[in-house]
């Protein structure tokens, strides 16, 4: 039962870390107040860095920065391996 509640809380977060990346990436067009670098990788650190990779690649947003280019899927597979062994 732990187990579900888990994925369902990463699914969540994963789906708001992708919303993120859609949002932040419509006001910059608009040349709107912005979503801060730190909320970006806060919601990343916290589980959401593969919605947020997703997010990247489909909103083709941040995918200049070197920071989120190669920092979000390092820390999308250090999430998988880190959830590998609590799974195991």
């Amino acid at each position: 039962m732990r187990i579900e509640v888990a994925l369902l809380v990463l699914l969540l977060i994963n789906l708001f870390g992708f919303g993120l990346m859609g949002t932040d990436k419509r006001r910059a067009k608009r040349k709107q107040y912005r979503i801060s670098e730190r909320t970006l990788w806060f919601v990343a650190l916290f589980g959401g860095a593969t919605g947020m990779t997703i997010g990247m690649h489909t909103f083709r947003h941040k995918t200049k920065h070197i920071q989120f280019k190669y920092g979000l899927p390092v820390l999308m597979l250090i999430h998988f391996v880190l959830a590998a062994f609590i799974i195991k």
